[in-house]
């Protein structure tokens, strides 16, 4: 079973994320490395979402894992949502 986390970006995120990036990628990594997340990263043009994929991952374990990332203590990240997420071919 697959869940998506999507992120939606403030609208100055790309300047905004620098002074939370190392954070950032230390606790995604780290998600990465329990085997929570699969994969992960933010979409160019326009810059306004990033979507992170869960596998066998509880919900509840992603939502803590959404209010516990410094993109979204510190309103880089202004709003985010958890969908499952179907996978048909892969």
């Amino acid at each position: 079973m697959y869940h998506i986390l999507i992120y939606h970006t403030a609208s100055d995120y790309l300047e905004r994320r620098a002074a939370f990036r190392d954070d950032h990628l230390t606790y995604a990594r780290a998600a990465y490395e329990r085997g929570e997340l699969l994969l992960a990263g933010a979409f160019a043009d326009p810059p306004d979402m990033a979507l992170l994929v869960f596998k066998d991952t509880d919900p509840a374990v992603i939502e803590e894992f959404a209010r516990g990332d410094v993109y979204v203590r510190n309103g880089v990240v202004t709003s985010w949502e958890v969908r499952p997420w179907t996978v048909v071919i892969g």
